[in-house]
């Protein structure tokens, strides 16, 4: 019977290691354990407390970080680079085919078996690609992408809320979500043989001063809008005609409403994360907004969001 033996790397670590297993390389962080018939080059670098299952691939210059599981069969080929805490399902394949820059799988990501990774895309932190999937693009942070090519079908921890629609909506009024002032909005429905009309007043239904609008239409079900917040714009979003789904995000909570009426809004006030995606092919955005176009109110990148959003917490708490 073959026993997995402590292994020691040129770094003075120890880790666990298969007899059949073939290591190269010296660089194999403490507490990793290596399974059956693993083949690691040398020049690939695997962190501390990974769990690497049998007859796994790693080519020269694959980078894993720490407390990274790899189940067997998985095929990770150079220019991979896996962060922290991240989950690899049996026979998943980071591709070999030749291309600019290296594959990123961010901190907290989890991958499905046999799902397929381009060369080249960046998979961000705490996102699900569920198994089977190929990815050939970007994957922003927290969705759950599914198909081939795959396609965002959710975020991952947030909360749904689904409004009803027009037949059975309930009496206008304001409510609060989960998300830091975030409101969700049912308007007034007047419905009479002449057809029906649904209507808002600035001030009242809408809670800002309104300088400008746009409508999002003929979006592709697979793409995605928004994914950015604002630094001092207000919103207040209505789906006029068809579906769409939003999911309004503050650091903290995130909960996803679905847009099925033009009775139903969300506001969206300034510092809050905001994602629309799984468009009908007929669905119609309006969006109100309290401000001119301004790029430079735009917060694109989430990391940069979240540190903002602790700045101003941290100044509140002093003030």
């Amino acid at each position: 019977m073959l026993v997995a033996v402590f292994q020691q790397s040129a770094t003075g670590a120890a880790y666990h290691l298969h007899p059949t297993a073939l290591v190269e390389t010296q660089s194999v962080g403490d507490g990793t354990h290596v399974g059956a018939f693993v083949h690691v080059l040398a020049g690939a670098r695997i962190g501390r407390d990974c769990d690497l299952g049998d007859h796994i691939y790693v080519d020269s210059g694959v980078w894993v970080g720490d407390r990274v599981t790899v189940k067997s069969g998985a095929q990770l080929w150079s220019g991979a680079h896996i962060e922290d805490d991240v989950f690899i399902g049996a026979n998943a394949t980071f591709t070999e085919d030749p291309g600019p820059g290296n594959t990123v799988v961010k901190r907290g990501a989890n991958i499905g078996a046999n799902a397929t990774i381009l060369r080249g895309v960046t998979i961000d932190e705490h996102v699900i690609v569920e198994a089977g999937a190929v990815v050939s693009n970007n994957v922003p942070r927290n969705a759950i992408v599914t198909g081939n090519p795959a396609r965002i079908v959710g975020y991952a921890g947030v909360l749904k809320q689904e409004p009803d629609s027009i037949a059975s909506a309930p009496a206008a009024g304001i409510s609060k979500t989960n998300v830091e002032g975030v409101t969700l909005h049912r308007l007034p429905l007047v419905n009479d043989l002449r057809g029906m009309l649904s209507f808002g007043e600035v001030g009242r239904e809408v809670p800002f001063p309104v300088k400008r609008y746009f409508l999002v239409f003929d979006v592709a079900t697979e793409q995605i809008r928004g994914e950015h917040a604002h630094r001092t714009l207000h919103q207040f979003l209505i789906c006029v005609h068809g579906r769409c789904a939003l999911v309004a995000d503050d650091g903290q909570h995130r909960q996803e409403f679905l847009l099925d009426s033009p009775t139903v809004a969300v506001y969206i006030p300034p510092m809050v994360w905001a994602v629309q995606y799984k468009y009908s092919t007929d669905g119609v955005l309006l969006a109100l907004a309290s401000g001119e176009y301004d790029p430079g109110d735009y917060i694109r990148d989430y990391s940069e969001y979240l540190s903002l959003k602790q700045a101003l917490k941290e100044a509140a708490r002093r003030d």
